[in-house]
This record gives C-alpha cells, sequence and structure tokens, in this order.
C-alpha cells in the first residue's frame, strides 16, 4: 500500500498528505476547488486553543439551544425545520453527555500533542502564518459563567493544560487594549494563534515540492473500495476521470459522511455553521486599539485574534442549518456590535464577512483511523478545533495507515517460503 488519495485539502487533508508523505507514501490530494483551504479552513477565529477543548455536550447546551432557537443573533441557532439527520445527530450528541468529563480531558491532551507538530511542520519548510505566542484569554462578566469556567479548569488541568485564573485588574494588564469591567479570567500562556489559510496553503505548497499531487477542481463524486485498489471517480471540466489507488484517507469535513457511506462505514458528521469577520486595520488608531493577546468570550462564544499588524479577525456563533452556507447579515452584526463593544477604537468600516460549515461529531471528537474495509481510513469530524487538532489527527491517521500497511505486509510474508522472503 504506497499509493494513497487523500479526499480534501483543507487542514486536516494537507497535514495528513503531509504526515503520509515523510513516511515514504506516494499521496494525491483531491479537492473540488481550485485552491486549498477554500472552505472551513478559510477564515477560522484563529485560535490554536487547548483552553478551548471543552466539549459542547451538557444540558446547559441543550437548555441554551432551546431557549435561543428563535432569536436570530444567538449564539447558538437551530432552525426547527425537521431533518432526520439533524434529530439523529442531536439525540447522539444527548446520549453523549455522560462522556463530557472524559471527552474533554481527551480532547485537551490531543490539543497540547499538536501544538509542536503543527509549529514543526512550518519551521522544517521554512513558512510564517501570522502566528502570535502571546496566549489565549478568557473573560467573564457573569459569576455564574466565571464559576462553570473554574470547573472546566480543573478537567483542563486533568489533560495536562496550565491555565491561570486571573483577576478583572489582571485581565487589564495582560490585555490593556479591553475597555469595560471584567469580574476576572482566566490565561493560558502556551497557546496561540495563526492564519489557518495561510498555513495550510504554504504547508501545501510544500507538499507539492516534496512530490504530493493536488487535483483541485475535481468534484469527487464515488469512492469505491473493493479488492487490492480503491477508485476515486471525479469530473473536473465537464470530464469524467478515475484513478486507482492502494488506500483512500477521507479527510473531507462536512462531505466524509457520504463519502463514508459509500465505504461502508457511519461517520454521523452534520455541519455546525460558523462566522467571522476580519477588520482591516487600514489605520494607526485601528492599529494601536486591536488587542495583541487573542480573547475568547465564553457568554457571547466570540473568539479574536490578531493576525499580523494590519488584520484582526472575530469569529463565533453555532448555527445548526443543514449545508447552507449563506452569510447572513443578522448574524455577522452581532461580531462588529461585539468588536465595538470591547474595541471602540478599531474601526469595522472595512470587514470582510465569512461563513464555513464545521464538520462536527456528536461526541465532539474527531474520526480518525481505519474504516471496515483494508486500505480506508477517516481523519475528520474536529468541528469548532480543526485547526487545534489537525497536525496530531495527521500524525495519527498516517500512523493507522502505516500500522495496516506494516500488517499486510507480515501477512504476505508469513505466506511466502523462506527462501522468497526479504531479507
Amino acid at each position: 500500500m504506497r499509493k494513497i488519495a487523500v479526499i480534501g485539502a483543507g487542514i486536516t487533508g494537507v497535514t495528513t498528505a503531509y504526515a503520509l508523505l515523510n513516511r515514504g507514501f506516494d499521496v494525491t490530494v483531491f479537492d473540488r476547488n481550485r485552491y486549498s483551504a477554500m472552505e472551513t479552513s478559510f477564515a477560522n477565529g484563529g485560535q490554536l486553543s487547548a483552553s478551548n477543548a471543552e466539549v459542547w455536550n451538557s444540558w446547559a447546551t441543550v437548555f441554551k439551544g432551546l431557549k435561543w432557537m428563535f432569536r436570530r443573533d444567538a449564539p447558538l441557532l437551530v432552525n426547527p425545520k425537521p431533518s432526520l439527520h439533524k434529530f439523529g445527530w442531536m439525540a447522539e450528541f444527548i446520549a453523549n453527555i455522560p462522556h463530557y468529563k472524559r471527552n474533554t480531558i481527551t480532547t485537551t491532551q490531543l490539543a497540547i500533542a499538536a501544538r509542536e507538530h503543527l509549529k514543526s511542520y512550518a519551521a522544517r519548510e521554512g513558512f510564517s502564518f501570522d502566528i502570535e505566542e502571546r496566549g489565549i484569554l478568557h473573560i467573564y462578566k457573569n459569576a455564574s459563567d466565571f464559576a462553570h469556567a473554574r470547573s472546566v479548569n480543573t478537567l483542563l488541568g486533568q489533560g495536562g493544560l496550565e491555565r491561570d485564573e486571573v483577576s478583572g485588574d489582571e485581565v487589564k494588564r495582560i490585555e490593556p487594549a479591553l475597555t469595560g469591567d471584567f469580574l476576572g479570567g482566566f490565561y493560558t500562556k502556551s497557546d496561540f494563534t495563526g492564519d489557518i489559510h495561510q498555513y495550510t496553503t504554504e504547508l501545501a505548497a510544500a507538499c507539492t515540492r516534496h512530490g504530493v499531487r493536488f487535483v483541485y477542481g475535481a468534484d469527487v463524486e464515488t469512492l469505491n473500495a473493493g479488492g487490492a485498489t480503491h477508485q476515486v471517480s471525479w469530473h473536473s471540466d465537464g470530464h469524467a476521470q478515475k484513478a486507482e489507488f492502494d488506500g483512500l484517507v477521507v479527510c473531507a469535513g462536512v462531505h466524509s459522511r457520504q463519502f463514508a457511506s459509500q465505504l461502508g462505514d457511519r461517520v454521523n458528521i452534520y455541519p455546525v455553521k460558523g462566522y467571522s469577520i476580519t477588520a482591516n486595520l487600514n489605520d494607526a488608531q485601528s492599529q494601536a486599539a486591536a488587542p495583541t493577546v487573542s480573547i475568547l468570550d465564553d457568554a457571547a462564544k466570540i473568539v479574536a485574534s490578531r493576525l499580523g499588524d494590519t488584520r484582526f479577525r472575530i469569529a463565533g456563533t453555532a448555527e445548526f442549518n443543514g449545508y447552507n452556507r449563506d452569510i447572513r447579515a443578522d448574524r455577522i452584526k452581532p461580531l462588529a456590535d461585539w468588536c465595538q463593544g470591547l474595541f471602540p477604537k478599531v474601526s469595522t468600516e472595512h470587514c470582510v464577512p465569512w461563513a464555513g460549515l464545521r464538520p462536527m461529531m456528536p461526541n465532539m471528537l474527531p474520526k480518525v483511523g481505519a474504516g471496515q474495509r483494508p486500505g480506508v481510513f477517516y481523519n475528520s469530524g474536529h468541528g469548532h478545533l480543526g485547526w487545534t487538532l489537525s497536525a496530531i489527527t495527521a500524525e495519527m491517521a498516517a500512523d493507522a495507515v502505516v500500522a495496516q500497511n506494516d500488517t499486510r505486509a507480515r501477512a504476505v510474508n508469513g505466506a511466502l517460503p523462506a527462501t522468497l522472503k526479504p531479507a
């Protein structure tokens, strides 16, 4: 098993291709877009945040979703229109509430492990991605939210994360640009931020230099895993094409569910829409007034990251609305209003809005590893932590390919006469 097809050129697909490349595989990546990182990996909040590893499986989340169902600017919005997929996913989400603590600890451990891999890829290939290693600051104005954050901090600590509780005055000292009064916060010095699109495109370019083939504009229609070879069928420029590979790794974001179904697996990913705005800091006042420490406002479910000197990314909200990618003004406005409230001297006159679909599993853990059929693997379903977890799950997926490949080789060698076995 030497020729591997990776389906998807977002952050998980490209990091997976790189991890496979480094293990000696011949890799081809397929994506329907003209470039890498054009969907969910295009304009997220920028945070590489082990401090945001808490899974959402709780009754509090369920009740908030019900309470906010008809509030168009709610941080969590659920379209009440019935859907078997949505209701089935939500039933599984509720069934995973008893695993909230265990899954939060697991996610924390993965996020911590991912950091050095992600940094080492960039260092090895010599590219930058507007990295800011100034930590992430969670802020609180509400006593009950702050109390919940303390309980979450215990779980993050069990996962190995050092996150410090700070007073309201210390919040202002850590990030002087903040306005308003705060009860306190939590500061994670080891977390950092960067531009996911820049990182992914740079790593894709490095993969290309080292021999990975990228097939862009490829609308993959079917994946077939049968026998010794696996087939990818796609359309490009109106022409139907096919190619055979020894193995497949599905990293197709919200489309991974349909591909898994073709391959005999159930990967219950639901698309959860998130929004962002990128404020272009065109004037000196905005550049001076924008924060340099990344912020996470737990009550508003909004994150903010500085990307270089001239960009300020603000992202958040979760919307259960199927595969709809429309950018809604009523969902963008709260992001601009939040900026105006906490950073009033930052101009939002020149903002670029964006919406993307997070591929989310009901237990909030990504699907990583082998499928039921030989030669089929997955690295998808990272939800809101795709950027944070991508490097470690890429390594895990590549290790799964190697392990199965070695098992096959041992099985073949075991069936050979001793004189024909390789030395």
